[in-house]
């Protein structure tokens, strides 16, 4: 990436492929992991193709691959233009019910979205180039495949395909386990991001205390972010034995408070997905059971995962200048108290004030009053409060307390709203019935000039 300097020596100007090493801006430096703990059996590894005719140096083709067969399960886009990739990848994992999976391929600077048959015999065709890399002999028109396929970029156009197909055997024989090629990967799958976005961590399970587990993750996206499953890319990769009937309601958990809970401008992708392959190289007991000890701890392990992995992408939203995270307390449900974070995180209105650095918690409330869909006495106006609580974790700023609004210092609230991280609380005060106690968290970033620049010349 370009850095700019105009006026101001963190004015970021992005391109629309990978990031290359050097390129990453300072102040997103500190996000690139230098080395990482990477799960058994599995491979990696990014290789530039030139699928944008402008991209001549940048990795855009990324191989994610499995010595052994995994088992699956994903989460689409709920756009009705769903990009053939989408169509393809699930209709793989639904004919193998989840199991024999064995690696995803990701291209950037194309969505092979709105591409009509074409586009879907191009997905195929990448899937079947791929898993001839593992088995040349297999019948690759009556076997129902085991590659995912992610593509992201520019919707409407097709795929260069003949050069990504001649490309996906360099790929299959470039990879290896080291962080530096989990690294590649990372950055192949970028569009509009500044820096790769990768995460990796070890954890046990109760019934084995003697085996250490690993998670690693990527995900790519800075605009186009609202999801309604999953969000823009992300791919999961673990060693311990999960079944697909276990990683399915897994996933749906961690993604609902992680990757359903990030917005960056309100839009939801034509090809949105996050994959969970679960390889049970490190071996242990398998986990068949959410509710079980096992099921719990790893529910925890990676919902917390995703959660960091997805605020990544906020932290480097277009044009963003602020993290913010709303956090609604004391609700009657937790649908009710994600509704109204949703909202709050969607308004421009919000989102402007902040860029501005203005205490403007009337448009916040305001968010909280049309929420749709709420229960019924779900917002209470006399028992609802607004506080901004400070990212260094000084004492929280009331606004509005129990529907009365407070004499707001000016001068403290604007130094509050300098700093990068904020967090808005809204506390409901229970429901009109007077029950309620179950909160939600969304993470979202501002609106400024930069957004509409960067995305008034998209593809000029």
């Amino acid at each position: 990436f370009r850095q700019a300097f105009e006026n101001s020596p963190s004015r970021t100007v992005r391109s629309y492929s990978a990031p290359v090493a050097g390129s990453i801006p300072c102040s997103k430096q500190k996000y690139v992991p230098t080395s990482g703990t990477y799960p058994k059996a599995f491979l990696a590894t990014g290789l530039h193709v030139g699928i944008k005719p402008s991209n001549t140096q940048f990795p855009d083709l990324a191989l994610l691959a499995s010595e052994i067969p995994c088992s699956s399960a994903a989460v689409f886009t709920q756009n009705k233009f769903q990009a053939a990739p989408v169509t393809v990848s699930r209709e793989v994992i639904e004919r193998r019910s989840g199991e024999g999976i064995r690696a995803i391929v990701i291209n950037s600077g194309c969505a092979n979205a709105v591409t009509g048959k074409g586009g879907l015999q191009d997905a195929s065709e990448m899937g079947r180039a791929v898993d001839a890399c593992f088995d040349g002999s297999k019948d690759q028109k009556s076997d129902p495949g085991s590659t995912l396929v992610m593509s992201t970029g520019v919707i409407g156009q097709r795929l260069p395909i003949s050069k990504i197909l001649s490309a996906i055997p360099s790929a299959y024989s470039s990879l290896s386990s080291s962080h530096q090629d989990w690294l590649l990967a990372a950055r192949a799958i970028c569009t509009t991001d500044t820096f790769p976005k990768l995460r990796s961590r070890t954890f046990t399970l109760p019934s084995s205390p003697g085996i250490t587990y690993s998670l690693a993750g990527m995900t790519k996206g800075a605009g186009m972010i609202h999801p309604n499953m999953a969000t823009l890319l992300a791919m999961l990769f673990t060693d311990a034995p999960i079944p697909a009937t276990t990683l399915k309601p897994l996933l749906a958990h961690a993604v609902d408070r992680s990757f359903n809970a990030i917005s960056v401008d309100g839009d939801t992708s034509t090809n949105d997905t996050l994959a969970i392959l679960a390889s049970g190289a490190a071996g242990g007991q398998p986990i068949t059971s959410l509710d079980s000890a096992d099921g719990q701890t790893l529910t925890e392990i990676v919902t917390d995962f995703t959660q960091q992995l997805s605020q990544l992408i906020v932290r480097d939203g277009e044009g963003a200048t602020k993290f913010i995270r709303v956090r609604v307390i004391n609700a009657a449900s937790f649908p009710d108290a994600k509704k109204i974070a949703s909202t709050i995180a969607r308004s421009p209105l919000v989102k402007t004030a902040l860029y501005g650095k203005d205490a403007n918690w009337g448009r916040i409330l305001c968010a909280v009053g049309y929420t749709d869909g709420l229960s019924p006495g779900a917002v209470v106006p006399e028992k609802t409060s607004v506080s901004f609580v400070p990212g260094d974790g000084s004492e929280p700023l009331k606004l509005l307390v129990r529907g009365e609004p407070e004499a707001v210092d000016e001068k403290r609230a604007g130094k509050i709203l300098e700093e990068e991280d904020l967090e808005i609380l809204v506390d409901l005060g229970g429901s009109a019935s007077g029950g309620g106690r179950e909160e939600a968290n969304y993470w979202f970033c501002d609106f400024s000039h930069e957004y509409v620049t960067i995305n008034g010349d998209y593809r000029t």
